[in-house]
């Protein structure tokens, strides 16, 4: 392959030192996996908490979001979050209380802190893509908090996993009516008044306000189903 690149008529050597930076890349995208894969694969069940890493332990919130995860975890589930401040910090704070792992799945930022105390599993990503892929492959719910940018990005993520039959359907929580109404009430009248989505897809979700409402719809959830995915959900999955 290199003496076909040498050959290109297009490619002068900036090109080719950019290439080779590209593909290294992609090694430390394979690396993440592996090490990702390796780590969590025993921590089934699991629920990914999602929230703001502004949100401060005085925030209801923050408390709110400590108390679920306790409960998750007391309940037997491993609890994912992204190992920042705020309510990521909130959500392993809560789950290292419990019984379970508390699991925090960092990314290195320039301008952001680093990881909260909290962890009883701890990876560093460099990588947003593989990071994300791992949020999702071994949860068994997401519950998400109010949040910003970064929230909304994993809310749009699984949601379009399970719409699209890439995701097993799982339970997706949203904890705070107040917070979600206006984006809610945006997807009923724009997204399905405008057919961009389906109007069953407004049940892909459910929001809630109270840490038991939550519990009570994972485990209303797989009352009847494993927490495993099955044959037929494994051949149409991509994670």
């Amino acid at each position: 392959m290199n003496d076909q690149i040498k050959q290109h008529p297009g490619m002068n050597k900036a090109d080719h030192e950019d290439l080779n930076m590209q593909s290294w890349k992609i090694f430390q995208i394979m690396g993440e996996f592996v090490d990702g894969y390796e780590k969590l694969v025993n921590i089934s069940p699991s629920v990914s908490i999602f929230g703001s890493a502004r949100t401060k332990p005085e925030d209801p919130v923050y408390q709110l979001t400590e108390d679920i995860a306790y409960k998750m975890s007391e309940a037997g589930f491993a609890v994912v979050s992204g190992g920042g401040p705020g309510l990521m910090e909130a959500a392993n704070k809560g789950a290292q209380r419990g019984k379970s792992p508390s699991v925090g799945l960092n990314i290195e930022l320039p301008f952001e802190q680093g990881g909260n105390a909290y962890q009883d599993i701890s990876l560093t990503f460099r990588h947003f893509f593989s990071r994300k892929v791992m949020f999702v492959k071994y949860a068994s719910a997401y519950v998400v908090m109010p949040g910003g940018f970064g929230t909304l990005d994993e809310l749009s993520e699984i949601l379009t996993l399970v719409q699209t039959g890439k995701s097993r359907k799982i339970p997706i929580v949203l904890v705070g009516t107040e917070f979600w109404q206006g984006l809610v009430q945006w997807f009923t009248d724009s997204l399905v008044k405008n057919g961009t989505i389906s109007p069953e897809d407004i049940d892909l979700f459910h929001v809630v306000d109270e840490a038991d409402d939550v519990i009570q719809i994972i485990f209303d959830h797989y009352e009847t189903r494993s927490f495993r995915p099955t044959s037929a959900e494994l051949s149409e999955m991509v994670l």
